[in-house]
């Protein structure tokens, strides 16, 4: 990522997770981060990250299909495989409205590498509870459509299966037995189908 980032800089993390991402760029690049995750646990874990490494970063529990936020207030929003699993379109117009005249918006999201045929969509869909996976070109359509402008895109000739296992997620003493299970089954899944899925990097200007 070369976005400039400086101690003026105001940046998002959407979906933050255990807060991973919002501690390194709080550290690196001094910028005020907000993190938001959905999950309360991601929420108590990201917060409890940040007190550890006494970064001031601001950690929430919120939907990206509505955050009490102002308008324009992001120089830099960021999004780790949260749009595959939201409302896109709500999603997408509350991302642009947080998002400063001149903002970027940095999204890394799992992606259909051609059309799926229907039982393999069916299998996918099921297992991961969503609609469907996009395209490349359905992407930039979503974006496009929500206004955003200069999108570009990396990371069509890398294997989801690159991506190691996130040890926060793994290894820790406080995560159910059973979520281990799905995590295999997961991982069997990306296996199955490397050749048809994948992930995308889309960033987009505003």
């Amino acid at each position: 990522m070369n976005e400039e980032l400086d101690a003026m800089s105001e940046i998002l993390d959407v979906g933050c997770g255990t807060g991973q991402t919002a501690a390194f760029l709080a550290a690196q690049s001094g910028a005020n981060v907000t993190g938001v995750d959905i999950n309360p646990i991601m929420v108590e874990k990201a917060t409890h990250r940040m007190k550890e490494a006494k970064l001031p970063v601001r950690i929430f529990q919120g939907s990206i299909e509505a955050l009490p936020l102002e308008d324009e207030k992001f120089d830099l929003i960021m999004c780790e495989s949260v749009l595959t699993f939201v409302n896109q379109p709500k999603a997408l117009k509350e991302i642009f409205r947080l998002l400063k005249k001149g903002g970027r918006f940095i999204s890394n999201e799992f992606t259909a590498n051609v059309s799926l045929p229907p039982w393999i969509a069916d299998e996918i869909n099921r297992f991961y509870g969503i609609n469907s996976v996009l395209t490349e070109a359905k992407w930039q359509r979503l974006f496009e459509g929500a206004g955003f402008t200069n999108i570009r895109v990396s990371g069509q000739n890398q294997s989801m299966l690159q991506y190691n296992p996130n040890p926060d997620f793994l290894y820790s003493k406080h995560i159910e037995p059973e979520l281990y299970t799905v995590m295999n089954e997961h991982f069997n899944l990306l296996l199955k189908y490397n050749e048809l899925l994948g992930y995308r990097i889309f960033a987009c200007g505003k």
